[in-house]
């Protein structure tokens, strides 16, 4: 009887430990959160912002997740009352949504690069190989212009077809090398300038006033501008319009876009050159954050998904049969705190960014 006791009391200690220690990774996974979403608010009160819509499958994957949930808790009710069959079912369709979570964090970050939304090395607007800081491009005799992400003709936005052929001839100038002589075509339809001064094609290079070859910090400049129109980019790494497809905020007040300047929301005069500067020169850190935040909450959830394979060999070995249900109730803290916290960060970041 006494041995018996002391086995029920140790057991109940190691439950107790065991508790103890996920409670302690939670709290610090929770800080780990803390910070980074405090800093993300903190880093958006004094710069220039970005602001986009969430991709769809992020909102797929929250529902998946969210059902996953209780499949887990009915594993464990299962357990509970002895029914392997519940166990097993609960168990395995955990371990399916959750697989399909990760699936369709993927298929998010597919949607944001598709945007023009990249986790590192972007900005807001246009930096180098702007369209009109240096080179411009003449078609059937008529200035290419871009407002906001559109490329114009004749003051109209170009059609498909047009903006096929300009991409065509820009392809040329996708890859520039060094050490490689250049292959530059010309085209009759097309001029190019630099700095307002007409480019002549001569043995597949290029050259200005017909006798002074393009420098390759030049060329290194179409180079990027070619990278712009073959990905669709006007003035803005973000794909779509300005106040509909995405937001541009300064110290918290949204901006809009017109004649290739930023306004304040209803203002009449643009903001200050030292600004409009500024913001060419800013990194989009909203989308930085964005992609580190949900990132690293997937990583943590991809971990769990080997805890949760295992639970599942262990379930079907009839681990669970006996009512013994401890290690299911362990998973089950982890994978619902990690519902909760993705459902946090999908109204934060979707309300915040």
């Amino acid at each position: 009887m006494k041995k018996k006791f002391e086995n029920e009391l140790s057991a109940e200690v190691r439950e107790k430990m065991k508790k103890n220690l996920v409670y302690v990774s939670i709290f610090s996974i929770v800080m780990v959160f803390g910070g980074l979403t405090s800093a993300y608010i903190v880093s958006m009160g004094d710069s220039f912002w970005l602001k986009t819509p969430f991709p769809i499958s992020f909102w797929i994957s929250t529902g998946l997740i969210i059902l996953s949930t209780f499949f887990i808790e009915y594993s464990i009710q299962s357990s509970k009352k002895k029914k392997p069959k519940g166990v097993r079912i609960g168990i395995l369709g955990t371990l399916i949504l959750g697989l399909l979570f990760v699936l369709f964090q993927f298929r998010g970050y597919n949607e944001l690069i598709d945007n023009g939304i990249y986790a590192a090395r972007n900005h807001i607007l246009i930096n180098d190989g702007r369209y009109g800081d240096r080179y411009e491009i003449m078609m059937d005799e008529k200035y290419v212009d871009v407002d906001g992400n559109d490329y114009l003709l004749g003051k109209k936005k170009m059609k498909e077809e047009d903006f096929s052929d300009l991409k065509k001839f820009m392809q040329q100038f996708k890859k520039i090398d060094r050490n490689k002589k250049t292959k530059f075509v010309e085209n009759k339809r097309f001029k190019l300038l630099l700095n307002k001064e007409y480019l002549s094609f001569r043995d597949g290079e290029l050259y200005s006033n017909d006798t002074n070859k393009v420098k390759f910090t030049d060329l290194q400049q179409l180079n990027f501008l070619a990278l712009h129109v073959l990905a669709g980019r006007g003035d803005f790494y973000v794909k779509g319009k300005i106040g509909e497809d995405f937001h541009i905020y300064f110290k918290g007040e949204e901006l809009t876009y017109k004649n290739r300047l930023l306004y304040r929301k209803g203002g009449k005069k643009p903001l200050p050159e030292f600004l409009q500067r500024k913001a060419i020169e800013t990194a989009d850190s909203a989308s930085s954050y964005l992609y580190v935040i949900t990132f690293l909450h997937l990583l943590h959830i991809i971990v769990s998904l080997f805890y949760v394979l295992n639970l599942n060999i262990k379930a079907f070995k009839g681990g669970f049969d006996n009512g013994n249900y401890l290690k299911l109730r362990l998973g089950a803290l982890f994978w619902h705190f990690f519902g909760i916290l993705w459902v946090y960060l999908v109204l934060f970041l979707n309300y915040i960014h």
